[in-house]
């Protein structure tokens, strides 16, 4: 009952804010080419997903996402093994890797479709680019993080580095790992984006730019929104998957998921 109670409690605040922006916009007479109403929003959204365009865009936006995100989390993952497991190659890497994601991503964007094409490559590229870095990062902190005391009571007892690896880093890791996914999920929506907005032939960031030419504000907003909810639903995928996976973790048993539950 609390959980019904809880939600209902924010979706009258989402209602509640929602109606002062209504109010607050028609009583200040806001420009529509500035700041559209929410009903104004939702009439542009209702065209759009009746005329079937925002759902053949989300496809595609989704598609570059998801395929960034295997790809962009695959090289978080090794590249962060090898720098957390090797000293020598932390030494020659780390700078190289960090220098390449001073770059502005936005910046790279623009050779990246010159590269790539304007196709679904480039796109896919650019997203993988963006979220690699903080899953790396959270990787190799994971990595590091695991107790000395147990890695040298492993050694006394004749483990290798192989069952080191397996049984106490790997384990000790995946919270930060997880961690690392979670917002590599939403680079990977951004980078995406970001990619189209420089040159694409279709998905939302295609459609904003069209919209912005256009001075249609309102279905730029209606677009903002169903990206925020497209976030939100990504992230609470893997979140998820966390809280199944990782039960036996703090952070998943104040949550409420318990190993009897699985």
């Amino acid at each position: 009952m609390n959980t019904i109670r809880n939600f209902m409690l924010r979706l009258l605040f989402i209602a509640v804010l929602l109606a002062l922006w209504e109010a607050a916009v028609k009583l200040l007479e806001v420009p529509a080419f500035l700041l559209p109403t929410p009903s104004a929003i939702g009439v542009a959204l209702y065209r759009g997903t009746i005329s079937g365009l925002y759902q053949e865009n989300i496809g595609i936006t989704l598609t570059e996402t998801a395929l960034g995100f295997v790809f962009g989390s695959a090289g978080g993952l090794l590249l962060g093994t090898g720098i957390a497991l090797s000293r020598r190659f932390d030494y020659f890497m780390s700078p190289i890797i960090v220098m390449f994601q001073a770059m502005p991503k936005v910046a790279l964007a623009p050779l990246i479709i010159v590269w790539f094409g304007l196709g679904m490559t480039s796109k896919v590229v650019n997203a993988a680019l963006v979220c690699f870095f903080p899953l790396m990062i959270n990787t190799i902190v994971g990595l590091r993080s695991a107790d000395e005391d147990r890695i040298s009571l492993m050694r006394s007892l004749a483990a290798s580095p192989w069952q080191i690896f397996v049984m106490l880093r790997i384990p000790n890791a995946l919270p930060y790992i997880f961690a690392g996914l979670e917002i590599a999920m939403i680079f990977a929506l951004i980078g995406a984006i970001v990619g189209e907005f420089v040159g694409a032939q279709a998905g939302l960031g295609m459609l904003i730019q069209s919209m912005n030419f256009t001075m249609d504000v309102a279905g730029q907003f209606s677009i903002l929104l169903i990206l925020s909810v497209v976030g939100l639903l990504l992230n609470m995928s893997v979140t998820l998957v966390r809280k199944r996976l990782l039960f036996w973790d703090p952070a998943s048993r104040q949550a409420g998921i318990k190993p009897d539950k699985l």
